[in-house]
């Protein structure tokens, strides 16, 4: 059994399908097909090596053809590939050998024939060059590529542009122009009228005064509209009159020479008019122009969607969102859009009054934290019965994620603050523990000081039912340990118990209530200081419970001790260590103690609780830790040393940076070992969530490990299954079905539902047929003049029969 996700849902913008049923989401090496009323996956592309990095839905022909499901996508692996993603299957490959960073399909959709000759589909790719030239790579990194996708080949001695890196390539609604921005200049394509190998896309070329950042093509009019490092949005019109041909209602217009004729217009650009509006302090991240071009989207780092009516000028905004935004998709459904955001959050709107409808949760991925929290943990807390991971996010809030359903299920604010997009963090979440049957959690937190003073610790206590993770707030201590920062938060296995240590040298044991049984459903219990430990004064570091909860480890920094909770008693003392230690946990039914060190002289040290003295120990810089409850087995993260990476080359790496080690606590040669990517800031844990178990498994009872790693990407897996020497970190899982949301197929799609047969009716009622189990049976009784013609109703009817099943692209 093996389970991964945690992928990124904002690394690429997003497609609807035509039906606007369908949210088609780029996620790491696959594309994830989304229910845009459950948010829930239905299904997934297999097949691309490398990241995804677009993802382009084939446009409907006519209204009719709404229920056509094909798409192409783009990818780092250098291929493009084309999908049926209604089966979903992989229909056709084309091998550009060039990373892909970004495609456009100007004739997508468009009629395929001409004076009864087929026409070919091109393509304008942005790649990355990555050839080297003397040992040494290319100084121009970015070309725009035309692609003959009909006939699988790139377009020989087409290069359209060359970036100092590969640039995102923006097309109009129309199809008629796409551009790119290249530092302060815009260069805008007009797409051949019949496109062919051997013609080119004439260009015109539109400069600032600051970096751009990204660009949108108004639907119908000569308009594009830019947005720069500053927060400025600059709006051409009437760019290309000059170069480009005109024909319709445009033909005829004035062409300007003169910079007078041309306001705002920079040099000699081919351009009418160019205006200027600010509203964003920071640069401009999101530009879309609405569907019927009244209307101008922009959003950035602050995290608000701005609406600017062209006419006007008038704005409106949907704030608080809480996130940086990075792209606004519209659906072919004018209520619908989407906005997907930095913390890995795709929310559905209700146009045009910006409601959120849903949100499809990905995991919070990884931030930069301040100084406050060196020394903390990477951040990650689980709940082992459940199968959940919390994680700390940038808003002052703890997301609670399934690990086997691979979706956020909720999120607990743990400061009543707004949270400013960009702003400089003042308050941070550095600990976050969880009591072993999940019900329990505490936070501690540092508020820095705002003008020199205000700044204090904060330790917080949650209760929550077993059945939800909605946590309630029970308990705030304020400055629980003086001024000293906590090092470390652990929950007693059976009793309402909790330890705090700091850094100013001594732990408390916190008890709720009376301390003993805990009262199922009781809410707003308090947290009381039970007793205060110290040792010669020095740093406490770290602490653990053993299995039954009578034994308490403390670190107090190179040497361990052993207290007896209930009387607060200083039993032993065993150690030392070279480095201070981080990590401590009982291995097994607590026959022996583990415990980290890091710094100059790492160690992994396991500890024998009868003789008092190590049993071995490991010079290995270890970046996590878990151990199994009621067994003697352990997993470590250790990170490969730099010093391993330099006696061979990169190419025998591939990128590992770390190494899972699979112990059994008697023995100090690995059960197993697993060379895993991004491990620098990952986590372990073993987890048992009996629901997901299948009883007729004979493993039903063992657990499984979890692995994430730096990105938050994870992989749960059975670490007694040693055959796959490296973990790969690829979405798989089981798919919920679009029948959820209501679609209707076969008979019910064209003709709506049959009438329910009411078991409780009399049955000595007359009637032509009598419905059963076996409906198909009787489907077609009834007078002739009722039912459809059958060439209608019989392809519905057999494709009702049908299984519908997910099958992975080989």
């Amino acid at each position: 059994m093996m389970i991964r996700g945690g992928k990124s849902y904002v690394s690429a913008p997003p497609a609807f399908s035509n039906d606007a049923k369908r949210l088609l989401v780029c996620t790491a090496n696959s594309v994830s097909i989304f229910s845009t009323s459950t948010c829930l996956q239905i299904a997934s592309l297999e097949g691309h090596k490398a990241l995804v990095t677009s993802v382009t839905v084939v446009p409907a022909s006519s209204p009719a053809n709404k229920i056509l499901c094909f798409c192409w996508t783009t990818s780092l692996d250098g291929t493009i590939r084309y999908w049926d993603f209604l089966v979903p299957e992989l229909m056709k490959t084309i091998y550009i050998r060039l990373p892909v960073y970004s495609m456009v399909i100007p004739l997508l959709g468009q009629p395929m024939k001409s004076d009864g000759k087929s026409l070919d589909l091109f393509a304008y790719v942005s790649v990355e060059n990555i050839k080297v030239k003397d040992n040494k790579p290319m100084p121009v990194r970015g070309q725009i590529l035309k692609c003959n996708l009909t006939k699988s080949r790139l377009a020989a001695g087409f290069i359209l542009a060359e970036t100092q890196h590969p640039e995102y390539i923006t097309i109009s609604s129309s199809g008629r122009f796409f551009g790119i921005r290249n530092k302060r200049k815009i260069h805008v394509w007009k797409v051949p009228e019949v496109e062919s190998e051997n013609l080119g896309a004439k260009r015109i070329t539109l400069h600032h005064t600051k970096d751009l950042t990204v660009l949108a093509f108004h639907p119908t009019l000569r308009m594009v509209a830019a947005g720069d490092v500053t927060g400025r949005i600059l709006i051409w019109r009437g760019f290309g009159h000059r170069t480009f041909p005109v024909s319709g209602e445009e033909a005829g217009r004035k062409s300007f020479d003169s910079d007078e004729d041309k306001p705002g217009v920079r040099g000699n650009d081919d351009a009418d008019s160019c205006s200027t509006r600010h509203w964003h302090p920071a640069e401009v991240i999101v530009l879309s122009f609405s569907s019927d071009g009244a209307y101008l989207y922009s959003g950035g780092k602050e995290g608000v969607l701005v609406v600017w009516q062209l006419d006007t000028e008038k704005k409106k905004y949907l704030p608080r969102i809480g996130s940086p935004l990075l792209y606004f998709t519209d659906s072919p459904d004018p209520l619908l859009a989407s906005v997907s955001c930095a913390d890995n959050q795709i929310h559905f709107l209700k146009m045009p009054s910006m409601e959120i409808l849903k949100t499809i949760s990905g995991i919070k991925l990884p931030w930069s934290f301040p100084d406050v929290c060196q020394g903390s943990n990477n951040g990650f807390a689980f709940d082992q019965n459940a199968g959940l991971v919390a994680l700390r996010s940038e808003n002052y809030s703890i997301q609670f994620y399934s690990l086997f359903d691979d979706c956020g299920i909720g999120e607990v604010q743990i400061c009543e603050r707004n949270h400013q997009p960009g702003e400089e963090l003042t308050v941070v979440v550095t600990t976050v523990a969880i009591s072993l049957d999940g019900s329990l959690m505490s936070t501690a937190e540092v508020r820095s000081p705002e003008g020199g003073i205000g700044g204090f610790i904060c330790l917080k206590f949650w209760d929550s039912e077993l059945e939800n993770k909605k946590f309630n707030l029970s308990t705030v201590v304020y400055e629980p340990h003086r001024d000293a920062a906590i090092s470390a938060l652990t929950f007693h296995p059976t009793r309402l118990m909790a330890v705090s240590t700091s850094y100013g040298g001594d732990f408390k044991i916190w008890v709720c209530n009376d301390g003993h049984q805990k009262v199922q459903g009781q809410q707003n219990s308090n947290w009381m200081c039970h007793a205060v430990g110290s040792y010669k004064k020095k740093s406490m570091t770290a602490a653990t419970f053993s299995a039954d909860g009578s034994v308490l480890a403390v670190a107090a920094e190179t040497v361990i001790t052993l207290w007896d909770p209930e009387l607060n008693v200083l039993v032993a003392v065993i150690g030392e260590t070279f480095t201070p230690i981080v990590n401590l946990s009982f291995a097994g039914d607590s026959e022996f103690l583990l415990s980290v060190s890091q710094g100059s002289r790492p160690q992994l040290s396991v500890w024998n609780m009868s003789k008092l003295s190590i049993s071995w120990s490991y010079k290995l810089h270890v970046e996590a830790m878990a151990c199994a409850v009621d067994m003697s087995s352990f997993a470590v993260l250790a990170l490969i040393p730099e010093s391993v990476h330099l006696q061979f080359n990169e190419s025998t790496f591939q990128g590992r940076d770390g190494i899972i080690l699979h112990f059994n606590a008697n023995d100090p040669v690995p059960q197993s070992t697993w060379s895993v990517r991004k491990a620098q800031g990952g986590g372990l844990a073993f987890v048992r969530a009996k629901k997901y178990y299948n009883s007729s498994d004979g493993k039903s009872g063992s657990p499984l490990l979890v692995y994430i790693n730096g990105d938050h990407e994870y992989t749960l897996f059975d670490p007694s299954d040693s055959e796959a020497q490296e973990l790969s970190l690829t979405k798989q899982g089981n798919y919920h079905a679009l029948e959820e949301t209501g679609e209707k197929f076969g008979y019910e799609a064209i003709y709506g539902e049959l009438p329910e047969f009411d078991s409780k009716m009399d049955q000595t009622l007359s009637a032509p047929s009598v419905p059963s189990h076996r409906p198909w049976e009787t489907i077609f009784s009834g007078s002739s003049h009722e039912l459809p013609p059958l060439t209608k109703l019989c392809s519905a009817f057999l494709e009702s029969l049908l299984e519908r099943r997910t099958i992975a692209a080989d």
